[in-house]
């Protein structure tokens, strides 16, 4: 099966076959195949935007209504690269990457960085290329089960619950900042700090930035909650 069989399975008859596969193209590929000029880095940025819009929508629309800020955590969790692998994995879309070969190599299949950005990119080229109806077809079945169950610990949002407890007391915002990786460039450990004013709150260590970064606001957030 490729993914256009996978979509037509699901009634979606696409226009631009080259856009949609292009949603795939890793840059790992890029660099070693002349078949595509560019990765899927573009279409991600696209796809960013309609998820943000879509989600938004979404929370906005359940009754009985959520204030803001639960409507800010609940859609921080469902769009963070946890949970937009976990929607690659039960959609089974990582099957249609196209990886280099040493990324295939060392497991880009199922890394979370990749899975996230290329579902963030399919669903931008599904959008240039079939409009919202389309997308809300796809982002319906495996995303809105998610909205009201309970969420895991991979998908709880630390940096709003961070930042929220911290403007609780305060007007000051948090930053954060790497301070180290380690490790080859397909596998990288990020250690991030995250500070308010110049005092370190938290550190943690993630395989990218986001990842390091939510376990940096979990390590204060747990801290100034004791």
């Amino acid at each position: 099966m490729d993914i256009f069989n996978w979509l037509e399975d699901r009634n979606i008859y696409v226009k631009d076959k080259k856009l949609i596969l292009n949603a795939f193209v890793h840059s790992s590929y890029v660099n070693e195949h002349k078949t595509f000029k560019c990765d899927n880095e573009r279409l991600e940025f696209m796809g960013d935007a309609v998820l943000q819009i879509w989600s938004a929508k979404k929370l906005y629309e359940l009754k009985p209504p959520l204030n803001e800020g639960h409507m800010t955590t609940l859609r921080a969790q469902l769009v963070s690269e946890a949970a937009l692998a976990q929607y690659t994995r039960e959609l089974s879309l990582n099957q249609f990457l196209l990886l280099g070969a040493g990324e295939e190599k060392t497991g880009g299949r199922e890394r979370e960085s990749i899975m996230a950005d290329m579902f963030e990119a399919f669903i931008g080229a599904l959008y240039l290329d079939s409009g919202f109806e389309v997308v809300n077809s796809i982002l319906e079945s495996v995303i809105t089960p998610h909205i009201m169950a309970p969420k895991a610990e991979s998908l709880i949002d630390y940096k709003t619950k961070l930042q929220e407890y911290v403007q609780a007391d305060s007007r000051k915002t948090v930053s954060y900042e790497v301070i180290h990786m380690e490790g080859p460039n397909n596998q990288p450990v990020f250690e991030v700090v995250v500070r308010m004013d110049e005092i370190i709150l938290g550190k943690g260590k993630g395989t990218s930035k986001k990842k390091a970064e939510q376990a940096a606001a979990k390590d204060a957030f747990e801290k100034m909650v004791k």
